[in-house]
């Protein structure tokens, strides 16, 4: 006897609609907005975060943005890998912030397509060397409390200044203090050298460190021998005050030989 099969064969229409929720699932998974942001569709996504009191950088940002607006925050630490996944970001605008470190390999992801990268009026005074290794974009660093010395006069060789806020880029404090107040691109153009400068501070002070450290053995020296021949002068006394002997003359005589 046969018995009819029990094999469910799946219509088109519950198909198309697993098909469609996971092709829905996979569009919502790239370009979800984080709640604290507002996202609109351009080419890309461009996430607007401005003036929302971040104090880091929001979490599972869209895969596909191609505009990141973060400025007016309370941002101060940017750190590695920080925008590793968002491969087709152009413009990222971290100005207004509090920002004061910027790790190596916080723009690591993001090299080749960005072309603006807005890091004007936040708290930066240094800034690892190799921070914008392989970045192409136009860098706007104005109205920082830049300290003019060796490594930034390094991570400025590496880099495209925005031609329009160059001169705002300027010296808060320098390793010369002649320097201070000047914008730092005309100081470097007039040929002064911050790493020669250093080299040289660093050869003073090993100097400086070195005649202390010869002072201070020349100093015990002369004090180890002015006790010791204090110490034998006493005792040179007090054998002469002792009765003449042959046992004391050969003291006397031993105590002259050696000093």
């Amino acid at each position: 006897m046969d018995f009819p099969s029990l094999a469910i064969k799946p219509s088109f229409s519950s198909l198309f609609f697993v098909g469609t929720l996971l092709l829905f699932s996979l569009i919502m998974t790239v370009t979800a907005c984080p709640k604290v942001c507002h996202c609109t569709e351009r080419n890309g996504m461009v996430v607007q975060c401005t003036s929302r009191n971040l104090e880091s950088i929001p979490p599972n940002l869209p895969k596909d943005t191609v505009v990141l607006l973060l400025s007016t925050n309370r941002i101060r630490h940017i750190p590695k890998g920080a925008f590793t996944d968002l491969h087709r970001l152009r413009q990222l605008d971290l100005s207004h912030n509090a920002l004061e470190i910027v790790e190596v390999g916080a723009f690591q992801g993001v090299s080749e397509a960005l072309r603006t990268l807005d890091l004007s009026n936040n708290h930066l005074s240094s800034l690892p060397r190799d921070t914008f290794t392989k970045l192409h974009a136009r860098i706007r660093l104005s109205h920082n409390p830049w300290h003019c010395e060796c490594s930034l006069q390094e991570v400025l060789r590496e880099l495209r200044l925005d031609p329009e806020t160059v001169n705002e880029v300027s010296c808060f404090t320098s390793v010369q203090e002649e320097y201070v107040g000047q914008p730092v691109i005309q100081v470097l153009d007039s040929g002064i050298n911050f790493c020669n400068f250093h080299h040289k501070t660093t050869d003073v002070a090993m100097f400086v460190a070195m005649f202390c450290w010869f002072s201070m053995v020349t100093a015990y020296i002369i004090y180890y021998i002015k006790h010791n021949q204090e110490d034998a002068r006493r005792h040179m006394e007090y054998l002469k005050s002792l009765p003449s002997t042959s046992h004391t003359s050969k003291d006397y005589d031993t105590v002259s030989s050696v000093f």
